[in-house]
């Protein structure tokens, strides 16, 4: 196996109380590269995000999923997030009585102890907060208060991305991280992803709109449609589906 291959999928069915939702998705992604997921609403974009990281509401009835050549659907979630993936939610959720301090710190040093390394002391979790808050743009107020609480929903997504930037994951999953935003939130969050980016990790970013892709410019575009990849191109096709909408892949597809 490439070493730059990260991600492959191969023929991927799940479904959620016995109703199928992913019917046979096929996805290569290698270090180093961005690639984003559209389609219309319903079309398992969001669940393909669940499935990979291990939400037990979807059920995997066929295919097989391999992260690193491991068999990513074997993991427990926790394991698949020390194993190097990261999701920022769409609805990001509110932790009460957890401050965000203690919560990225449990959060980095448990990734840490996976990978054989020595936990961070405070002075050195407290320098590599600084320096990640910068990325995003986040308010030190912020990161003292419990995890997400009386954050608009702005600042909860920012939040996501300094958690991601704190956690330095291989791939990130993106789950319509623009919903909500305006466009300086847009822009900061945006940012952040692209401050982030190396050779050696990858995105999927999953977005009903093409306004995000202005901002995070993918090097490939699939259009999810009835829980099927049914087009691949280049950054060019979001700007098509913005002219366009989905209508006319639905024709092409169904005739």
């Amino acid at each position: 196996m490439d070493k730059k291959d990260m991600l492959i999928i191969r023929d991927l069915h799940a479904n959620i109380n016995g109703k199928e939702i992913l019917r046979g998705i096929n996805l290569t992604v290698n270090a180093g590269e961005i690639h984003a997921i559209m389609g219309p609403n319903g079309s398992g974009k969001s669940t393909l995000a669940s499935v990979l990281v291990g939400n037990p509401a979807f059920e995997v009835t066929q295919g097989e999923v391999l992260f690193y050549g491991k068999n990513l659907l074997e993991l427990s979630p926790e394991d698949r997030s020390r194993a190097g993936l990261f999701l920022s939610f769409q609805y990001p959720v509110e932790i009460p009585g957890v401050s965000m301090v203690n919560f990225m710190r449990a959060a980095v040093n448990e990734h840490r102890k996976y990978n054989n390394q020595e936990p961070l002391s405070a002075s050195e979790f407290l320098k590599m907060m600084r320096e990640k808050k910068e990325i995003v743009e986040l308010d030190s107020k912020l990161a003292n208060r419990s995890v997400n609480e009386g954050f608009s929903g702005g600042e909860k997504k920012r939040n996501e991305i300094f958690q991601m930037a704190m956690l330095n994951p291989k791939l990130s999953i993106l789950d319509e991280t623009d919903s909500g935003l305006d466009i300086d939130a847009l822009r900061i969050v945006a940012n952040g992803v692209n401050k982030l980016k190396n050779d050696d990790n990858a995105s999927i970013v999953i977005t009903h709109y093409q306004r995000l892709l202005d901002y995070i410019v993918p090097d490939f575009v699939h259009i999810l449609y009835k829980g099927r990849i049914v087009k691949t191109a280049g950054k060019e096709l979001a700007l098509v589906l913005e002219e366009k909408g989905y209508d006319w892949i639905k024709q092409e597809i169904e005739g």
